[in-house]
């Protein structure tokens, strides 16, 4: 048996985190049958989802979640792709997760009002005046851990100029096609739309939003990748916002 555990709608969006998505859209691809759960955080060693039980083991991160499924089931989420086009793939990958989804989730724990509708609701369980404390601190670490990255160094002013770059970049490889490497899904997409969906949610008060859906292409796309991947997902028990 096969679980993803992570969460299920919030936000706005099928999920509040970017990679749990694109686990999810990356193991509907496989065609390998799974189940969804909650995700304890606790109960695993780095502390954060997407992690997966396969029977009985316990795989973390989205990307080394695909590296062991593809090396379990002999598959290949590129297999379309030429050699060009898999080195492409795999940079605009890490444009988007690396940068714009740090940038995004900035936005989304380091302005108040985002931090005050959104991740809070993660801390709700936490007694007061224990919640405060815990959300200061781990607000304080991220912030830290933003500065050390560099992107925490930047004005929002500047963090959403390189979004913005990021953004057309994605839109102009798209261009008039499916998706971004021609008529079938592969992996970059499930990053893809996991990070500007994320981006897109009109949830938040933040000008990625506008960023993403300025973009005729991107919002088709979206919507496309939605219905297909995420029309009919559902999870046992989900926080709604």
């Amino acid at each position: 048996m096969t679980i993803l555990y992570g969460w299920g709608p919030m936000f706005g969006a099928p999920s509040p985190s970017p990679f749990v998505l694109k686990c999810d859209m990356q193991l509907q691809m496989f065609g390998a049958p799974f189940e969804r759960a909650i995700a304890d955080l606790d109960s695993v060693p780095k502390h954060k989802a997407p992690y997966v039980e396969d029977d009985g083991r316990i795989i973390e991160d989205s990307t080394f979640i695909r590296f062991y499924f593809e090396q379990k089931l002999g598959a290949d989420l590129d297999s379309g792709l030429s050699f060009a086009e898999r080195g492409a793939a795999w940079g605009l990958e890490r444009m988007l997760e690396d940068r714009l989804a740090m940038i995004m989730a900035h936005e989304r724990w380091l302005v108040d009002a985002n931090f005050e509708k959104g991740p809070r609701l993660f801390f709700m369980d936490a007694p007061e005046p224990a919640r405060t404390a815990l959300c200061k601190e781990v607000r304080e670490q991220l912030h830290t851990m933003m500065v050390r990255h560099g992107i925490g160094r930047h004005s929002r002013e500047e963090r959403m100029l390189l979004a913005e770059r990021d953004i057309s970049a994605v839109a102009a490889v798209l261009g008039d096609k499916p998706y971004l490497f021609g008529d079938t899904p592969s992996a970059v997409d499930a990053s893809a739309f996991g990070v500007l969906s994320s981006c897109a949610t009109p949830f938040f008060d933040t000008p990625l939003s506008g960023l993403v859906l300025e973009h005729a292409n991107l919002r088709s796309y979206l919507q496309r990748l939605e219905a297909r991947y995420f029309a009919d997902v559902s999870w046992p028990t989900a926080m709604a916002a």
